[in-house]
Formats: structure tokens, sequence, C-alpha cells
């Protein structure tokens, strides 16, 4: 049987409800589906892969895959997983287990990733004020981390 939802870990599912619009609040994102990508991308980069221990069978539910390959997800799932694996294999559209791997792999550096966005935002009142603070101070420590270049004008002495 193909593997064709992606599951929200339980302890984090109140958390993954109140990051979106619903019932008359403006959350940061619009789908559970946006939450659990934009989780998944900062759990590989702060090196986050936690295995889900429950599920929630409750809102959010599993999500099925078709909403992550209708907002063109499915290309950062894939991606996600070939970093983690660094085997083709595991981009096979026709093999059941790749896939389910592939949705293993993503679950579990989504479930990283809200850890570290629930630790960011704990306190907050506005959840994207706080996101918006977290996306700066990413940017910031990419600029740091790279050493500044001067430009030689040396090379041009000849």
């Amino acid at each position: 049987m193909a593997f064709n939802r992606i599951r929200v870990a339980k302890d984090k599912a109140d958390f993954v409800k109140a990051l979106t619009e619903s019932e008359g609040k403006t959350g940061p994102f619009q789908t559970y589906a946006d939450v659990m990508v934009f989780a998944a991308t900062l759990g590989i980069r702060h090196k986050k892969r936690i295995p889900l221990e429950a599920v929630s069978k409750r809102e959010p539910s599993p999500i099925s895959l078709e909403v992550f390959i209708s907002r063109g997800y499915d290309l950062v799932i894939k991606l996600i997983a070939f970093l983690e694996i660094n085997d083709p294999q595991i981009l096979s559209p026709f093999d059941t287990d790749s896939e389910e791997k592939r949705a293993a792999i993503f679950e579990e550096y989504a479930n990283g990733g809200l850890e570290v966005l629930r630790e960011e935002c704990r306190g907050a009142v506005d959840y994207s004020d706080r996101l918006l603070l977290l996306l700066m101070s990413e940017r910031d420590r990419d600029t740091q981390s790279a050493p500044a270049q001067e430009f030689d004008l040396t090379r041009f002495l000849n």
C-alpha cells in the first residue's frame, strides 16, 4: 500500500493549528502543508530530525500528498529525501518503499523543525512577527558566516 499522507506529531498539533489561518484568526501560513514544508526546511537547516512518537489523529489529521503536490511541494519532499539518503532510487515514483521513506524522512525533519519553531515562538503573541525575526536572523547568520572577500585588482596588472 502506498504511503499517501504526511502525519503531524500529536504533541505539535496545536502549534501547527496556531500557525495557520482558521476560525477568523490570521496565521502566517494558509495551510497545514505550508507549515510542514517550512518546518521541514527549518529542520534541515538545524540538522534536527526527530521521529514521530505519537501521531495526531484529529485536527490536523494526516495531510494527503495530493495537497503537497498541488502546491508544488512534492519536489521539496524529494529533495530532502535525496539529501538524506544520497541515492537516486529514493526518487522513484514507482517504488512504494521509496515513497514511504521519503514521507518518513520529511515527517521527521518537519517534526524537528516544529520543535525549533516552537522554541523560537515561545511567549510570542504574534507568530508572524516572530517568524520574520527568525528569517532575518537566519539571513544575517548566513552573511556573517561567509567570509568577506576583497576584490583583488592585482590580476589586472600584467
